[in-house]
């Protein structure tokens, strides 16, 4: 799959078969993920594969209600950016990792697994972050959904570039 076509057709997915993705493809993804820009080399994106233990202490540190959603998904990776700078390195470290979440959302595609990018309120608190070792030197960008999808949901319409690009002399 050429990098257009992966780009607008990758979609956002909300049901997954329940076989975990392999931690061989898993390790794939995160590799590539390294390659995202990031200002002076400084690598700062840290991903966590969770495990049916973390899973559930991340549950338990949330509000039942969003025990579903986190369960949703057979493999789930918690991305954040170490953020041990001044405000601009952290803001660039922060920026940098989310790029490098979208790479993985890419090559999941790209491979035919479905994927969706949440930052569910849970792992901006400290008994959410704690549950997945993320300690206070970094922020929480995404917790990524990773399976196989049993859907396929459709494209939805997108506002035309002129409607968000300008042009400047």
């Amino acid at each position: 799959m050429d990098v257009d076509a992966a780009i607008r057709t990758r979609r956002t997915h909300k049901a997954y078969a329940d076989e975990p993705v392999s931690r061989e493809v898993v390790e794939e993804l995160l590799e590539l993920a390294r390659f995202a820009p990031n200002h002076h080399l400084t690598e700062p994106w840290r991903f966590r594969v969770l495990g049916p233990a973390s899973l559930e202490r991340l549950v338990a540190a949330g509000e039942p209600r969003e025990a579903a959603k986190l369960r949703r998904a057979p493999t789930l990776v918690v991305a954040s950016a170490l953020q041990p700078g001044d405000a601009h390195q952290n803001r660039e470290d922060l920026l940098a990792t989310a790029c490098a979440v979208y790479i993985v959302l890419l090559a999941a595609h790209a491979r035919g697994l479905a994927s969706y990018w949440r930052t569910p309120a849970v792992l901006e608190t400290p008994a959410g972050g704690s549950a997945v070792g993320v300690p206070d030197d970094e922020t929480v960008v995404a917790l990524i959904h990773l399976g196989q999808p049993v859907t396929s949901p459709p494209a939805k319409e997108r506002r035309p570039t002129g409607e968000y690009v300008t042009y400047l002399d």
